[in-house]
């Protein structure tokens, strides 16, 4: 037999031979290895901020931040919920979702959501994190004072300076005349602000202490306050002397109320008044306090004026006097 024909023959049954005991052997052929199952998604929430967003009249929009850290494998239907609740009734005031979808990467993400709540007192804002409508994770955070956001309309740079040892309104008395007191009252205003600040109107109340009657009312512009400068406004207004009131002053841009304050004006010589406590029996006169004295005429017409008589020994007891003086010479000479 030839060599090709014996080589020939020996392959094929050494195929055959295979064939055979990978059919009748089991395990004589091994399957591939399976591939290791995707280790399952993991979240949770690692920070969250809170910051001032839209700010109106009424409400303010608070701008929630999520930090969501992600490992594992993908995760499916994921979802974020924002819930603010008033800090005092412990009542819901407004919940906001936002779907994240399908997360397939690892690593931290930032997830944005907002609450609206009423520009007034406090709130806990919770951020719950849901993975499969499986709630996984939760943080809450504390904001107090919302009240104190001012909305665009109400924004300015310019208020009533803030000394350390004085008020920012004081007050002197100008004049008085006829049982009516004119005070002149000065404000210092400054702007903290980088640009100039104008449309500015500066009012002055005069309410009576006890009755909260208003008495007069005055107000001055002063125009544009540049950059970083205090300026002082004078409005004068008229009020009866001997009574206390408060000197409430506002200042205006626009229509809108951007500051105020209040002080006290003591022109009752028994009671004291200040904007936070009541003192008595104080002497003070209001025109022991005038600063616009009287002219020099005013002072020798004044001087030639009769005087008023003070009370004391008048023309009938002299006369008294002077008969019973006789009448006693008499009889001392009888």
């Amino acid at each position: 037999m030839r060599p090709e024909a014996l080589l020939g023959a020996a392959a094929a049954a050494a195929v055959l031979i295979a064939v055979a005991l990978a059919v009748l052997v089991p395990g004589f052929v091994s399957a591939p290895a399976p591939e290791p199952d995707e280790p399952p998604a993991r979240f949770d929430v690692r920070e969250m901020t809170l910051s001032a967003g839209e700010v109106t009249g009424e409400t303010a929009t608070l701008e929630t931040t999520v930090f969501l850290r992600h490992r594992g494998g993908t995760a499916d239907n994921v979802s974020v919920v924002a819930r603010a609740t008033d800090a005092d009734s412990g009542l819901v005031v407004d919940t906001t979702s936002r779907s994240l979808g399908t997360l397939e990467n690892d690593g931290e993400r930032e997830v944005p959501v907002s609450v609206t709540v009423p520009r007034e007192g406090g709130y806990d804002v919770t951020t719950l994190l849901y993975v499969d409508g499986e709630r996984v994770d939760a943080a809450t955070a504390t904001v107090r004072g919302v009240g104190a956001l001012t909305p665009p309309y109400a924004r300015s740079n310019a208020g009533f300076h803030e000394f350390r040892l004085r008020p920012s309104v004081e007050y002197r008395v100008a004049s008085v005349d006829e049982g009516g007191a004119r005070l002149n009252v000065t404000s210092y205003l400054t702007n903290g602000g980088d640009a100039t600040e104008s449309d500015l109107r500066l009012e002055v109340t005069a309410r009576q202490a006890d009755s909260n009657v208003v008495v007069d009312r005055s107000e001055t512009r002063p125009g544009g306050l540049a950059p970083g400068r205090t300026d002082r406004q004078s409005v004068r207004v008229t009020v009866p002397d001997g009574y206390n009131y408060y000197l409430d002053v506002t200042l205006w841009r626009d229509g809108v109320i951007v500051d105020s304050t209040r002080a006290a004006a003591n022109l009752d010589p028994e009671q004291t008044l200040a904007v936070n406590e009541t003192r008595r029996e104080v002497a003070f006169e209001a025109s022991d306090f005038e600063t616009d004295g009287p002219s020099e005429a005013e002072r020798d017409e004044a001087g030639a004026a009769p005087t008023e008589r003070q009370p004391g020994l008048g023309p009938v007891v002299a006369i008294v006097a002077l008969l019973s003086g006789l009448f006693a010479a008499r009889r001392w000479s009888a």
